[in-house]
């Protein structure tokens, strides 16, 4: 009950966090627009990417480790303190480690291989962090609203190729990996930084096909277009549009309810299909082979300091870039599922733009946050994969599945261009989806009674002796993989 507080206490403190960021950015935006206009693009360069997404990317260092012993039911980072009156006996939920950390990774000593290729050794943790960290450039995290009379845009680029520019930067990243690899002239950071590359081309592929029925539906590439606009939504349209507008709608007096355009019913298949290729792009588990330690050490294994720690922290960028990019794609970006149109009409939202797009702003961050925390969860469930499962999934599961959706999507956006066939056919994979798994799950349970019901005694002992040693050894491991990336790698150096 303590723990189950102490989590709600600390999501509602995230939540007022957001509030206050959303309403800074917003006011701040609107003052620079009127000494210079467009200077609010500036002011969200710097709120949104270097303070938010760098900021949540690097809590995530200590969330991580938290989440994961919660899991396992250990301990976690507690142990460090912070020596002032009255703070030197709390953990403050494990602050001081990712603090520690950081400061060491800052003053590490910069180690460089006597026989690695100096240019391209250190140009290796740039192109595998610039890539990431711009990809949220185009991202828009709240709405178009009015402040102190000048229009505040909530995203920092706003190109007419939208996706392929994610596309394109996206790609950039690999090179970093194998750059790493190759230049450190060490035969275990050359097979992982191979390994590295092959994953993320293959799931390239995958990751590009699964929008292409998106970009079908929207007819565009720009991601505003694809969040949209509600009907008169304080004067910047006058109907509804994108993902903000809906496929069958109803009144509860001023209320509006329905069934949205959202990406996530129109491509349930291509949300899928992105959420693992992009995730498969992470190298984070379970596809994390090409940092496997039981089989290679891993491409940055002769990096120490601050140019492991850029390393480290692309893949937690990447965390934050991918839940945005969901949001944005899949799930109404920072619109609301009912409601949006009272909201809006509200007197209150209409003589105050920065409240509106405040609270929309807010509901954006909080979408990510909850795919933050499934990506945690997912990558301290599964076990790793191996090698030759993974290029299995990419080629002969994600693409022939790709290839698919996007024939099924074109043939229903050409027979019903309103989009509500296509709606339909994805609330049926959705329903197909659930049905599978709960069989797949009743069917699991009652296989499992009936075993433990016919051989209780053989059952209990293999369970205690059997496996009890590897299940305390992959406790340990999965801590000791952790702690890894909070920089202790960096102090093996």
């Amino acid at each position: 009950m303590k723990r189950t507080l102490t989590m709600l206490f600390w999501f509602g403190v995230m939540f007022a966090h957001f509030v206050g960021i959303m309403a800074g950015a917003y006011a701040l935006g609107g003052l620079v627009e009127g000494l210079l206009p467009g200077g609010s693009r500036l002011t969200n360069l710097a709120i949104l990417m270097v303070a938010v997404v760098m900021g949540i990317a690097s809590l995530l260092t200590v969330a991580e480790r938290k989440w994961s012993s919660l899991m396992q039911n250990r301990i976690g980072p507690n142990r460090a303190r912070i020596n002032l009156p009255g703070l030197k006996n709390s953990a403050l939920v494990g602050i001081p480690h990712f603090l520690a950390d950081g400061m060491k990774m800052l003053f590490k000593e910069d180690f460089l291989p006597a026989t690695a290729n100096k240019l391209l050794y250190n140009l290796g943790p740039m192109l595998a962090f610039a890539p990431v960290f711009a990809l949220f450039a185009v991202v828009p995290a709240g709405p178009t609203v009015s402040v102190f009379g000048h229009t505040v845009d909530m995203v920092v680029a706003t190109p007419d190729f939208g996706l392929l520019y994610v596309f394109a930067i996206a790609s950039l990243a690999v090179y970093g990996t194998s750059l790493a690899g190759w230049s450190s002239n060490n035969k275990f950071a050359l097979l992982g930084g191979v390994r590295a590359a092959s994953q993320m081309i293959s799931y390239e592929v995958a990751l590009g096909l699964s929008l292409v029925g998106l970009m079908m539906a929207f007819s565009t590439v720009q991601l505003p277009a694809f969040v949209g606009n509600v009907a008169n939504e304080l004067g910047m349209g006058n109907a509804a549009v994108g993902q903000a507008r809906y496929l069958w709608e109803a009144r509860v007096g001023g209320f509006d309810i329905g069934v949205p355009a959202w990406g996530f019913l129109l491509q349930p298949l291509g949300f899928f299909l992105f959420f693992a290729a992009a995730f498969a792009e992470t190298k984070r588990a379970p596809f994390d082979t090409p940092e496997g330690e039981s089989e290679i050490i891993g491409y940055f294994v002769e990096y120490s300091g601050m140019k492991f720690g850029l390393f480290m922290i692309s893949e937690f960028v990447e965390i934050v870039v991918l839940s945005g990019l969901i949001v944005v794609l899949f799930f109404g970006g920072y619109h609301l599922p009912f409601g949006g149109e009272w909201l809006s009409n509200l007197p209150v939202m209409r003589e105050y733009g920065l409240l509106y797009g405040t609270i929309l702003g807010t509901v954006f961050w909080a979408k990510v946050m909850f795919f933050v925390w499934l990506q945690l969860a997912i990558r301290w469930t599964f076990p790793r994969f191996r090698y030759d499962q993974i290029q299995t999934l990419g080629w002969k599961i994600l693409l022939p599945i790709g290839l698919f959706n996007v024939f099924a999507t074109g043939a229903l956006v050409l027979w019903d261009p309103s989009l509500r066939a296509l709606a339909v056919f994805g609330l049926l994979q959705i329903g197909l989806l659930v049905a599978l798994t709960t069989s797949s799950a009743l069917k699991s349970e009652e296989g499992a009674g009936g075993h433990g019901h016919g051989h209780g005694h053989d059952a209990h002992g293999h369970d205690a002796h059997g496996h009890g040693v590897p299940a305390h050894g992959h406790a340990a491991h999965a801590d000791t993989h952790s702690g890894a990336h909070s920089g202790a790698t960096a102090a093996s150096h």
